[in-house]
């Protein structure tokens, strides 16, 4: 197996809330998708919502309930500590939850924590150990 991660899919309860939020809150756009089914094309990973049932269906599984603690969390690295309170401060104007403010982090770089209206953790990450390439990409060395 490859060493990459080509889609994450979330499942969510209400399709248009998450797209909305996506969208409106984060200020992501999806792509044309089928029905039932929103696409974002994240630069080389596509990120995709889907609800909850029809996940879980195709998944083969039965859906029992939803704890809070996931186990995971999904991350987005930005290039500077300013980066994160910017991206922080409209989430808070657009009325996401805001689990942990951005703060200096034990492993030397600098990061929050909100969740999207489903409970999916996100972290918002400065590490100056990494380096975002002009495309985005992270590269795991510093230049």
């Amino acid at each position: 197996m490859e060493r990459r991660i080509s889609l994450i899919t979330l499942g969510v309860a209400d399709l248009q809330r998450a797209v909305a939020f996506y969208e409106g809150v984060v200020g992501w756009n999806a792509e044309a998708s089928p029905p039932g089914v929103i696409f974002f094309d994240l630069n080389g990973i596509v990120f995709a919502l889907w609800p909850h049932d029809e996940l879980a269906k195709d998944m083969g599984l039965m859906i029992d309930h939803v704890p809070a603690y996931r186990g995971y969390s999904l991350a987005h690295n930005v290039r500077s500590e300013l980066e994160v309170d910017e991206i922080f401060a409209r989430l808070k104007s657009h009325g996401a939850t805001i689990l942990k403010e951005p703060q200096k982090a034990f492993w030397g770089g600098y990061s929050g924590y909100f969740s999207d209206p489903d409970g999916h953790t996100w972290e918002i990450a400065y590490n100056p150990f990494w380096t975002i390439q002009k495309d985005g990409r992270v590269s795991m060395k510093k230049d």
